[in-house]
């Protein structure tokens, strides 16, 4: 399935507060599997999801940096909490609030990756957006994607080492 040019439309896709979204991926970000929450948020069909990168969610106003920081966490077999603003397939977003986690075999092999979310509270939401406005900000004044990428990341860092916390502490403090 190729992937639809979508514009954000603005709009809210409805998260209860006490939904919970799953999701789980091969080693590459593929979705293998996806309840019926995530499902309905993203407003794609299980044909629609299924074997897709997860980054078919993935909201133009989401900074990629946070995503770098995620696949680095991951494949070096940690977990990773943190703020996520995805957009359906119709373009509305959802914020989550994730917690991504590899997924092991019985030899301690990472197979696969596993993430529950939940929505976050607005206070929440408000006090992650600058960073994220700014962040994003870094990343389009570069002259290439590239560029804006590895700039934007080490803002992000740059940013914790002042606060002398890693990224899960400073999300937690949110």
């Amino acid at each position: 399935m190729s992937r639809r040019k979508v514009q954000p439309s603005g709009r809210e896709s409805p998260l209860g507060k006490d939904e919970i979204i799953v999701s789980k991926t091969d080693l590459k970000g593929r979705v293998t599997y996806a309840n019926d929450v995530f499902l309905r948020v993203s407003r794609y069909t299980a044909k629609e999801m299924l074997g897709q990168p997860h980054s078919i969610i993935r909201h133009p106003d989401m900074p990629r940096c946070i995503f770098k920081l995620l696949w680095e966490t991951i494949q070096a077999k940690q977990e990773l909490f943190g703020y996520v603003l995805n957009m359906a397939s119709n373009g509305d977003h959802y914020w989550v609030f994730a917690h991504v986690t590899p997924t092991f075999d019985a030899s301690g092999t990472v197979v696969g990756y596993h993430s529950n979310r939940r929505k976050p509270d607005p206070e929440q939401i408000a006090k992650i957006e600058p960073l994220y406005t700014h962040l994003l900000e870094e990343e389009r004044r570069a002259p290439d994607r590239k560029q804006g990428l590895h700039r934007s990341y080490n803002q992000l860092l740059a940013i914790l080492r002042d606060k002398g916390v890693a990224y899960d502490e400073f999300v937690f403090a949110i």
